[in-house]
């Protein structure tokens, strides 16, 4: 359980650092999970509806960027995400009624792991109100230099950013703003984030020689209803379920209103979809951020 500093620390920066949150036994599990499941998978030759594989390398290449849904796929996960452990930090956060949203390993091979550009989660969901959060848990050590998460601490009461370009959705944001408080949010393996789906969020391209995976399982209130989106390929809702507590049926509305993102076409996730904006959509390097 989270302490009463902890807790007014997550709702004053956004977030919530929490070392040692796995023990090394489990996290041993989780490694040996992960690459069971990667198998003998290439680029040319791995489950498309499973996984993603870094697009710059050889058809043989190894190097997976993505598994999706493990916490619905792979019992191991499953059984983490809907752990005591898990969700009594979660409904510190939440309340006593909490949903599973959606779930996801990232990967940052070493001197290879993408870029992920500054954005902010709900932008990609939006529900009727902001009391959701993703928790990542490093698998390995995360440090400034294989690409750890860096957030903007305090952004999260603001307004949503700007993550469109003449009118369709970038997945990243698009105005120009204030970084130079940003923080590398460096931890051991085993270390977990607590992180309001407010909060301006980044990483680094993995320079080091030492790979980077994160699991990230993300919950929201159950009176946090979602605003479906039907342009999307697949939407997280596909894996949402009670996991705490009752079902709500009376939507919750905290916000006069909240930007919908328009798709041009259809994308399996954030990198595709920040890739495509990079290459085709933004001419404008300024807004890189």
């Amino acid at each position: 359980m989270f302490s009463k500093k902890e807790i007014n620390e997550y709702f004053l920066n956004g977030f919530i650092v929490k070392s040692n949150f796995i023990n090394p036994s489990i996290i041993s599990k989780f490694k040996k999970e992960i690459d069971s499941i990667i198998g003998e998978s290439s680029l040319g030759n791995h489950d498309k509806t499973k996984m993603e594989m870094e697009p710059n390398q050889k058809i043989t290449g190894r190097k997976v960027r993505r598994l999706y849904e493990p916490c619905t796929h792979y019992p191991l996960f499953e059984e983490y995400a809907s752990s005591s452990l898990v969700l009594d930090h979660a409904e510190c956060l939440l309340g006593k009624n909490i949903f599973f949203h959606y779930s996801k390993l990232n990967m940052k091979a070493s001197s290879v792991g993408a870029v992920v550009e500054w954005h902010q989660d709900l932008a990609y969901y939006p529900l009727t109100n902001k009391d959701s959060l993703a928790i990542l848990l490093y698998i390995d050590d995360a440090t400034k230099n294989n690409g750890c998460l860096k957030v903007i601490p305090k952004y999260h009461t603001k307004k949503l950013l700007n993550h469109t370009t003449n009118g369709f959705f970038q997945g990243m944001i698009t105005e120009k703003f204030d970084t130079t408080k940003a923080m590398n949010l460096e931890g051991k393996s085993g270390t977990a984030i607590f992180m309001h789906c407010m909060v301006p969020h980044a990483s680094n391209m993995n320079t080091s020689n030492f790979q980077r995976r994160t699991l990230i399982s993300s919950y929201r209130a159950a009176d946090a209803f979602p605003i479906l989106i039907n342009s999307r390929e697949s939407s997280p809702e596909k894996y949402a379920k009670i996991v705490r507590g009752d079902e709500q049926m009376n939507a919750r509305f905290t916000m006069k209103s909240f930007p919908i993102p328009k798709y041009h076409e259809d994308a399996k996730s954030l990198f595709s979809l920040q890739d495509r904006a990079k290459k085709s959509l933004i001419n404008d390097k300024s807004l890189l951020l």
